[in-house]
């Protein structure tokens, strides 16, 4: 129990030093919102592109439609990984890791 706790904790605290809103390619930034043909032409093709699944989304006005979730892989860029989430081809997450 001990270890697991303690295991969730550092992934948690981890994830909050490394998640961030902007990423700079090259001299451009792209940001959260932003939509996947913006992320494309500032920063190129990523290095790998996964398929993650759908999530349901309720808008507004109480309609309900499913997104594509995808992650983007950038990298490695001076060691570092970049792994952006795409929903409904709107960029939500970035995340960055050092590679081994």
């Amino acid at each position: 129990m001990y270890k697991t706790t303690l295991l969730t904790l550092s992934l948690l605290l981890s994830g909050m030093a490394e998640a961030s809103s902007t990423l700079r390619c090259g001299s451009r930034l792209i940001s959260t919102q932003d939509l996947a043909s913006e992320i494309e032409a500032k920063c190129g093709e990523p290095a790998s592109r996964e398929f993650l699944g759908y999530r349901e989304v309720t808008d507004y006005y109480g309609t309900v439609t499913e997104v594509a979730i995808e992650e983007w892989v950038y990298g490695p860029k001076n060691g570092m990984y970049y792994f952006l989430r795409l929903e409904g081809n709107r960029l939500v997450k970035i995340e960055s890791k050092r590679g081994d």
